[in-house]
């Protein structure tokens, strides 16, 4: 197994995606699991089996956690491996170290939407000037042209080599020779993305990510996309029921919603902050080119997505409007812990105790630091 530049995996998987730490607790969430597979196979499950002895949320402890890309497409994917705690070990004091890793997302990259132009086999790649600028070395303007070699590696830890020239009318930074096999090999087409990072080790990466398209080939070749859903539930229910290890795939640019998050995240969400219809807030959304924004919104509603299968589930059991401005391709429910209420009455002095919106959960330890 080849380890992966954590670097490149973290930009590749987008600026909001943050893998949590080996050795805490995170809680997990089967309707978010099946969330993926749906957004993966195209697919919603057509009848559900039940399953009693699996929650609507699971405090795991997260045993390990690898970063991958598969070899034909370098989609990039994690596999973690979690245990259930018991009520007892959920008891035992417990001191959350932080909300999450840092994503570790690079500081010197760019990220650029391919063209007709850039795809095209005898065409070239056309960076953008402050691009160019920071993350590529320094051109000689003495040369005419000025022209460089650029070798890049990927997630594979294969090297590519691109030629570096600034030329045209109006002049612009290309890349030309090696750019056209490295389209061909990877199979872009315009719309998807390529990231190029200069990182501390003065190395050049490279990364892609595609646009959403229907797949050609779909992962459930073998299985049926109802099996994968099934197969998924009847793997946690088994762990949830015997306190025993499994093993989950997360794959952050399928996936609608990140469903393993860090258990300190969880409760500062659900018990500490308060929430009700017709509050303002606001939520972080990837746009193009690998910036974050800001969306706003209005809470419209609280309540269970799905009260016959889920009952008491805290996955999207936020109902929103979202401005009009925005609408677009937001979803209709969110999860406490993805937005921040906008609250217009002064916050409690900290002599005060804070109203809890919900009752402390049995079995569930009070922790240390949260606020």
């Amino acid at each position: 197994q080849v380890c992966l530049n954590s670097e490149l995996w973290h930009a590749c998987a987008g600026p909001l995606v943050s893998l949590p730490p080996v050795g805490s607790r995170v809680v997990y969430f089967p309707q978010g699991h099946s969330e993926q597979v749906a957004a993966s196979t195209n697919k919603e499950i057509d009848s559900l089996p039940s399953y009693p002895s699996l929650p609507p949320q699971l405090v795991c402890q997260l045993h390990n956690v690898t970063m991958h890309a598969d070899v034909e497409t370098d989609e990039v994917y994690a596999q973690m491996t979690l245990q259930p705690l018991s009520l007892l070990e959920q008891k035992d004091p417990y001191l959350p170290a932080e909300l999450g890793m840092p994503s570790k997302q690079p500081t010197n990259y760019f990220c650029k939407t391919l063209t007709a132009s850039d795809t095209s086999t005898h065409g070239g790649f056309s960076v953008p000037r402050r691009a160019a600028e920071k993350v590529f070395p320094p051109l000689d303007f003495a040369q005419q042209p000025p022209a460089q070699e650029l070798i890049a590696k990927d997630l594979h830890g294969n090297e590519w080599k691109f030629r570096h020239i600034f030329r045209g009318q109006p002049k612009r930074h290309l890349l030309t020779t090696g750019w056209s096999v490295f389209v061909s090999a990877k199979r872009l087409v315009a719309g998807d993305s390529v990231l190029f990072i200069w990182n501390d080790n003065n190395q050049l990466l490279l990364g892609i990510r595609r646009a959403n398209r229907p797949q050609t080939v779909m992962p459930s070749s073998v299985l049926s996309s109802d099996s994968m859903h099934i197969g998924l539930l009847a793997a946690a229910a088994h762990a949830a029921a015997t306190n025993s290890r499994f093993t989950i795939f997360y794959n952050p640019r399928a996936s609608p919603s990140e469903f393993v998050i860090p258990l300190a995240k969880y409760v500062k969400a659900v018990y500490h902050t308060r929430v009700s219809v017709g509050m303002r807030f606001r939520m972080l959304f990837e746009t193009e080119e690998s910036s974050v924004r800001r969306y706003m919104g209005t809470i419209t509603g609280i309540s269970d997505i799905d009260p016959v299968h889920w009952p008491n589930s805290h996955w999207r059991s936020v109902k929103v409007g979202w401005d009009e401005s925005t609408a677009g391709q937001r979803q209709p429910r969110v999860s406490l812990w993805e937005i921040e209420p906008l609250t217009t009455f002064p916050m409690y002095p900290t002599s005060f105790p804070f109203r809890l919106k919900r009752p402390w959960p049995t079995g569930l330890p009070s922790l240390h630091g949260i606020p």
